[in-house]
């Protein structure tokens, strides 16, 4: 896949909050994701595939509700690309709110290689 193609496929599953989905499909093996800041019980670096899929797996624990993700356009610059996801959740014993974030994702060899996020 073209950095292009990646980046819209990844925009579609995160509209559609197929966030699993699109590790496995889209992710190389060995990524990497940075936080903007280090959250109790997560790591502001994880590495690898499946400590990508661990993370994912205890942020949605922390989620009671989703009430809808919205997406801009990805904006694509050699490798890398970016957009904003815009969340809309109640996490477990907090109000319900909207999370944005800027993302940005390096692509090689058709497979995204790192992310990071910014708010």
């Amino acid at each position: 896949m073209t950095v292009e193609q990646v980046a819209y496929r990844l925009a579609e599953y995160c509209r559609k909050e197929e966030f699993s989905q699109a590790q496995k499909e889209l992710y190389a093996a060995a990524a990497v994701s940075i936080e903007p800041f280090e959250v109790p019980g997560f790591d502001k670096e994880t590495v690898g595939l499946a400590a990508l899929k661990e993370k994912d797996r205890k942020f949605n624990a922390m989620v009671e509700s989703r009430h809808g993700s919205t997406v801009s356009e990805p904006l694509i610059a050699g490798n890398a690309f970016c957009f904003v996801l815009t969340m809309d959740l109640k996490m477990k014993g907090k109000d319900r709110e909207k999370m944005s974030e800027l993302c940005v994702y390096t692509v090689k060899e058709g497979k995204i290689i790192s992310e990071q996020f910014f708010m």
